[in-house]
């Protein structure tokens, strides 16, 4: 089992997705920084190797632009050796990587405009993994995308998607995430039945949004999705409910009898863990204790 936490690490005085205003692009603020954020990510990575933190979701902004028609540049080949020492470095030490693309990403728009646009994002994200040399444990992580007043026809559009327009080298990464309003489990579900995309599992979405199944069944289903050799064992997102917020907003910071709580789901099951609480590093750094604890890292 391996822990981890997105894209931010505040204990550090850098970041892996500094950017600029579309109005002043230009190839020379894109190399800067890029190089900014791959240095920044390195350190992040050094850091998480440290304290034990062995999954990472690496930030979406790590190439400025990069799916968008102004970006022209080959930035490909001019971090080529960058990215592949990233890559060394992370499968030297057994880490585990994913991606989460901004929720501009969805592949059941009706309009077609947003659904090439999503693909580019996609092949960009895939593309830093591909550069970095990781395999296909390494995933790009989606939501099923609107409802559009008509779930059945929604579904349709994503498996028509997935099936005509996407590149292979995307399919061997994607994954879809259960969310907290529209698409359960048994939604993400069907969408496996039909393309084979594996399932990223949410503790607290599914809490939000299910059919009554129990945490435990919840998981196994999840899990079943995965191939074990091409996909890896199963990834998930685990957080919990924001006292006195609105349901569905993740909590500041991770409370540890919670998480004990929701580990003995688990029974036995090996499950990479992301934690999507506020305070990051810190939470991460409390449940590896736990982790440690139940002698299940």
């Amino acid at each position: 089992m391996k822990i981890g936490y997105p894209c931010v690490n505040e204990s550090l005085d850098c970041s892996s997705s500094t950017t600029f205003r579309l109005a002043s692009y230009s190839e020379a603020r894109l190399l800067e920084n890029v190089e900014k954020n791959l240095a920044c990510l390195r350190r992040i990575l050094e850091y998480n190797l440290e304290h034990g933190f062995l999954f990472f979701r690496m930030s979406s902004g790590l190439v400025p632009f990069a799916s968008h028609e102004i970006n022209t540049y080959n930035w490909q080949q001019h971090f080529q050796l960058t990215f592949k020492r990233l890559g060394d470095f992370i499968k030297k030490h057994g880490m585990r990587i994913s991606m989460h693309p901004d929720q501009f990403v969805v592949l059941n728009s009706p309009d077609e405009r947003i659904v090439r646009n999503s693909i580019a994002e996609l092949v960009y994200q895939g593309s830093v993994m591909d550069l970095m040399g990781l395999d296909s444990t390494a995933k790009l992580q989606i939501h099923a995308g609107g409802v559009y007043g008509d779930k059945p026809a929604a579904l349709k559009r994503f498996i028509h998607t997935y099936h005509t327009m996407l590149p292979q080298e995307v399919k061997a990464r994607l994954v879809v995430e259960n969310d907290d309003r529209l698409y359960s489990l048994r939604d993400c579900l069907e969408l496996h039945g039909e393309t084979g995309i594996p399932i990223l599992f949410d503790n607290f979405h599914h809490e939000c949004l299910n059919h009554g199944e129990p945490m435990q069944e919840a998981l196994h289903l999840a899990a079943g999705t995965w191939h074990p050799e091409q996909d890896g064992v199963l990834m998930m997102d685990y957080s919990s409910q924001a006292h006195g917020e609105r349901k569905g907003k993740h909590t500041t910071s991770l409370e540890t009898d919670l998480f004990r709580e929701f580990l003995t789901h688990l029974n036995g099951l090996d499950v990479d863990i992301m934690l999507e609480i506020k305070d990051k590093e810190a939470s991460c750094l409390r449940a590896r204790q736990v982790l440690e604890e139940l002698a299940l890292v």
